[in-house]
Order: C-alpha cells, then sequence, then structure tokens
C-alpha cells in the first residue's frame, strides 16, 4: 500500500511539475511575441522613412546633408537584430541605441522641414506626419506591453517552487525595456 501511495505522489508530483514547465514555456513565447510587436512597430517607423525622404527631396533646395543621415540612421536601426531567446540588457540596449540614432536623425530633419513652408503644406508630407506621429505612439504602448508580459514571465518563475523548475530547465530571467529618460513621451513632429 506504502509502494502505491508513493507511486502515486510521485506521479502527482511530476504531473504538477510539467504544469508548471508548460506554463513557464508559455510565459516565455508570450516574451518572446512581444518583443517581436515592439520589432514590429519599429520596422513600421523605418518603413516610412522612405516615402519621408522621397517627399522631402522633391524640394530641391533641400539639405541634402540631413537626408542622408536619416537615411545611414535608419540602416543601421534595420540592421540591429536582437534574439528574442536572448534578451539580455546588452542586447537591448544597442537595439535601443539605433533607434535613438534614428529618432535624432528624425527630429534634424523635422526641424530643417520648418524652413520650407511649401513642404509643410504638401498633402503627403502632412499624411506621412501623421503617420509617424501614430507609429511613435505605438511604439511606446508596445515597449510598456513588452515590459508588463516580461515581468509576468519574471515574477512567475521566481516564485516557489516555479523556481526550481525554471532552474532545472535554465530558464532564465528576461531584461526590461528601459528607455532614456522622457523616451516614455513620442517625440513631437512638426512639420
Amino acid at each position: 500500500m506504502n509502494r502505491i501511495l508513493f507511486l502515486v505522489l510521485i506521479a502527482a508530483t511530476m504531473g504538477l511539475q510539467s504544469c508548471q514547465y508548460n506554463t513557464i514555456v508559455e510565459k516565455q513565447e508570450a516574451v518572446t511575441a512581444q518583443w517581436a510587436q515592439v520589432e514590429n512597430v519599429y520596422q513600421r517607423r523605418a518603413d516610412l522613412i522612405p516615402n519621408l525622404v522621397s517627399t522631402v527631396k522633391g524640394y530641391a533646395d533641400f539639405e541634402q546633408e540631413t537626408l542622408t543621415a536619416v537615411i545611414e540612421a535608419r540602416a543601421k536601426a534595420t540592421g540591429i537584430t536582437v534574439d528574442p531567446t536572448k534578451l539580455d540588457a546588452n542586447s537591448i540596449q544597442q537595439f535601443q541605441a539605433a533607434q535613438d540614432g534614428l529618432s535624432s536623425a528624425l527630429s534634424k530633419l523635422m526641424v530643417v522641414v520648418e524652413r520650407y513652408p511649401d513642404l509643410k503644406a504638401n498633402q503627403n508630407f502632412l499624411e506621412l506626419q501623421a503617420q509617424l506621429e501614430g507609429t511613435e505612439n505605438r511604439i511606446s504602448v508596445e515597449r510598456k506591453k513588452f515590459n508588463e508580459t516580461a515581468q509576468d514571465y519574471n515574477t512567475y518563475i521566481r516564485k516557489f517552487p516555479n523556481n526550481l523548475i525554471a532552474g532545472m530547465f535554465d530558464f532564465e530571467k528576461k531584461e526590461y525595456f528601459e528607455a532614456d529618460a522622457g523616451a516614455e513621451k513620442a517625440p513631437k513632429v512638426e512639420f
């Protein structure tokens, strides 16, 4: 009778552990999916830039140096890839640094645009401006969702007895997206 009870306890323990393992996997996948969404909205912003540059290039006396800086910053920002299974602080910081470079180049472009009233009145330019502003808001929302998903995962793997299972199977804490001070607000883009 004791052996049967012992075997039932072992089976129950293994069953519970497999449920906890599966939950950890689900939460880890949620973090990965949310990171993909963060990258998605940054890509949307990058995809708007060629149209923006084309619209601005139509103004012959526009500063070529500014446009080149935007194009180079876009190339650098889209060239950074982060392995979602290895979301460590360093890879997230590199990703953010490239995105910050693009934000800075776009800000400089918008300052220069102020000198061109015809460009500021261009319908294509106004539509791109609205799309860019909306995308900046989406970026902020998705970064927040990423942090919430990472927090849920991190909390789960640190709780007992989940921490034992997470340790046995090398589930590691996910880093948070930490933006620069003031980055939680979408940049004001004026044309």
